[in-house]
C-alpha cells in the first residue's frame, strides 16, 4: 500500500506578536529559545510579502537580502547575550548604506541598479559583530532627496514610491500620496512602523530620521555628527550626514546606539566622541523632574515664533497635551522664541536653482537650496563612488547625470536640478562663497541659535513639534531624539484619516544620553504610539 504524501511542516510561529513587538521583546525572546532566527525571519518575510509587496502595497522595502534565511540559520543557535546582543535580529538598512554581499547598494537611483559596494560600512559592520542578521534594502527618497527639487518623500527611480502604512491612499495619477510617508528614511520607518523587520537603520543630513520618525509614530535619534561613523553611507553633505536606529521604543534606540556609537579610523569625525557606557543605563521614569525644557515660542512675539505659531489646531492641542505631560512630570517649561538670527539663517548660506521638475507648480521658476549641500555632494558622491562601488560603470557624478539624461523617461520624472547645480561646482571645496556658507551656517545655527538659546535659559533641552527643529539641530551638528506623541489629520486641505505625530527634543554635542533619558520619561507616561491599523498578525 502506497504511503501518503507528507507535507512539509510549516515554519513555527515566532512566539512574540511582530506587528508590534519592541526589539527588547524580540532579543527576549530569543534569548529564553522561544523563537530562532530562521524562524523571525520567515514571519517577517510573511509580512513583507503580505503587506510591503501585497495589501497596502506599502513598498517600503527596495530588496531582500538574498542570503538572509542562510545566514539565519546560521544564527540559529547563537543567543543574545554582552558579546553579540543582536544575536538572530532582522534588521533592514536604508538603500544608501553600502553592504559588502550580493545586495546592491543604490541610493534608490537606475544609475547604480546593480551596484554593489566593495565592503560594509562601519554600521553595517557594527551590526554584524553585534549578531545583527542584514534583512534587506530599505527604499528611500532618491539619494536622500537631492536629487531633484520637489521629489515627492519617499520616492526613488529604481524602488518607487513609499507609502505611510496609517494612510496609504495615493493621491491622483501622478502616484504622490496623500500623507507622505517622510523622507528620506521613508523605507526605513515604514517597514518599522508596519512590524516588517525589527528595527532598521537610516540616516539624516536635515530631517530625514526625523521626518519619517513623526509619520510614522517612531523613536528615532539624530546623533550629533561624529557619534556614528558616515565611512560607507552615500553621502550629501559629510558635515551633517549621520546614521541613526528606527524603532518603536526609546529603549529599543538606546540599544542600538550603545552598538553603533563607536570611533572609527575611515570618519575622523569620530575621534571627538564622547559616549557613556551604556545608553540604557538611567532610563528612568522620573527623568524629567526638574529639567529645564525650552519651548521656543512666544505668543507675546508673534512674528518671530516660527516652531509653534503657524501650527495647525490639532497640532496646537497636541503639543499643549506634551507640555502639561512634561509639567506634570515635574520639568520646568521655559517659554521663549528661539532668537530669530539662528533659525533664518546667516547670510549667503542659500544659492537659487532652476526648478526644472516637469510636475512642479513652480516650474521655470528659482528655488532655494543649501550651499553645504550642494558643494559637499559633488565632493562626497565622487568619493564614494572611487572608494565604495564596484560592479557598475558609474564612476562620478558626471557619469548619473548622463544616464539620468539617457533614460529620462524613467530615471527623469522629477528632474536631477540639484545634481546639476552642484555638478557645476568645482569638486574640491576650494571655492570660498562653500567656506562662507559654512561658516555662517555653525554661526547663526550654533551660536546664534541652539548655544545661545540654551546659555540664556539655562537648558537641558529644547522641545520641537515634529520635525520642526530638524535644521537648526542638523546645522549645529548636534542631536535630536524623536518620540510618539500622538496623532493629527487633515493634509493639503484634505480630510484624511489620523496619522503620527511625534516631538523631539534637541540638545548640545554629544548629550544623547540626556535626551534618551528625557524622551523615555515622556514615552513611559504618555504611552501614544499606535501601530498602524489594517496591518494585524497574520
Amino acid at each position: 500500500m502506497k504511503k501518503p504524501t507528507r507535507r512539509a511542516a510549516a515554519p513555527p510561529a515566532p512566539a512574540v506578536a511582530l506587528e508590534d513587538a519592541p526589539m527588547s521583546d524580540i532579543i527576549d525572546a530569543l534569548s529564553g529559545g522561544r523563537v530562532t532566527a530562521t524562524a523571525l525571519t520567515n514571519a517577517y518575510l510573511a509580512r513583507i510579502a503580505a503587506y510591503d509587496r501585497g495589501g497596502p502595497m506599502l513598498n517600503s522595502v527596495r530588496a531582500l537580502n538574498p542570503d538572509a534565511l542562510a545566514i539565519a540559520a546560521e544564527l540559529d543557535g547563537a543567543r543574545p547575550s554582552a558579546r553579540r546582543p543582536l544575536a538572530g535580529v532582522p534588521i533592514l538598512v536604508k538603500d544608501n548604506i553600502a553592504t559588502g554581499d550580493r545586495q546592491a547598494t543604490t541610493a534608490g537611483s537606475l544609475a547604480l541598479e546593480g551596484a554593489r559596494a566593495k565592503r560594509d560600512a562601519t554600521v553595517v559592520k557594527l551590526l554584524r559583530k553585534a549578531g545583527a542578521m542584514i534583512l534587506g534594502k530599505a527604499n528611500l527618497t532618491e539619494f536622500a532627496n537631492i536629487l531633484a527639487i520637489e521629489m515627492p518623500s519617499g520616492y526613488s527611480s529604481l524602488g518607487g514610491q513609499v507609502k505611510n502604512p496609517y494612510v496609504p491612499t495615493l493621491m491622483d495619477d501622478r502616484g504622490i500620496p496623500l500623507v507622505d510617508p517622510g523622507g528620506s528614511s521613508s523605507g526605513s520607518a515604514v517597514a518599522v512602523a508596519a512590524g516588517l523587520c525589527a528595527a532598521s537603520i537610516g540616516t539624516e543630513t536635515s530631517g530625514s530620521l526625523l521626518h519619517p520618525a513623526t509619520r510614522n509614530g517612531l523613536v528615532t535619534v539624530k546623533p550629533t555628527v561624529g557619534l556614528i561613523s558616515r565611512a560607507g553611507i552615500v553621502p550629501i553633505a559629510h558635515s551633517q550626514d549621520t546614521a541613526g536606529p528606527m524603532t518603536r521604543t526609546v529603549r529599543d534606540a538606546a540599544m542600538l546606539l550603545n552598538v553603533l556609537a563607536a570611533k572609527d579610523p575611515r570618519d575622523p569625525a569620530t575621534e571627538r566622541q564622547r559616549r557613556p557606557a551604556d545608553y540604557t543605563a538611567d532610563l528612568a521614569r522620573d527623568a524629567m523632574k526638574g529639567a529645564r525644557i525650552g519651548v521656543p515660542s512666544d505668543s507675546a512675539d508673534p512674528l518671530n515664533d516660527f516652531y509653534y505659531g503657524k501650527l495647525p489646531s490639532d497640532g496646537a492641542k497636541l503639543m499643549a497635551e506634551v507640555i502639561k505631560v512634561l509639567e506634570d512630570l515635574g520639568a520646568v517649561i521655559v517659554r521663549a522664541n528661539m532668537p530669530t538670527r539662528g533659525w533664518i539663517a546667516g547670510p549667503g548660506t542659500g544659492m537659487a536653482v532652476l526648478n526644472r521638475n516637469p510636475l512642479s507648480s513652480n516650474k521655470g521658476n528659482p528655488t532655494g537650496s543649501p550651499i553645504v549641500f550642494l558643494y559637499e555632494l559633488k565632493y562626497g558622491l565622487n568619493l564614494y563612488l572611487k572608494d565604495w562601488a564596484t560592479n557598475t560603470e558609474i564612476k562620478t557624478m558626471a557619469d548619473i547625470i548622463a544616464f539620468n539624461a539617457a533614460n529620462a523617461k524613467e530615471a527623469l520624472r522629477f528632474g536631477q536640478d540639484l545634481f546639476l547645480a552642484s555638478d557645476l561646482t568645482k569638486g574640491d571645496l576650494s571655492e570660498r562663497e562653500y567656506k562662507s556658507a559654512r561658516a555662517m551656517d555653525l554661526l547663526a545655527a550654533r551660536t546664534h541659535g541652539m548655544d545661545a538659546y540654551m546659555n540664556q535659559h539655562k537648558l537641558d533641552a529644547v522641545l520641537f513639534p515634529g520635525a520642526t527643529g530638524a535644521a537648526i539641530a542638523a546645522k549645529a551638528g548636534y542631536p535630536s531624539v524623536m518620540v510618539p506623541a500622538g496623532f493629527v489629520s487633515g493634509a493639503d486641505g484634505k480630510d484624511t484619516p489620523d496619522y503620527p505625530l511625534g516631538v523631539s527634543f534637541a540638545g548640545r554635542a554629544w548629550s544623547e544620553h540626556k535626551l534618551l533619558r528625557l524622551a523615555y520619561a515622556y514615552e513611559q507616561a504618555s504611552q501614544m504610539r499606535k501601530a498602524p491599523p489594517g496591518l494585524p498578525a497574520l
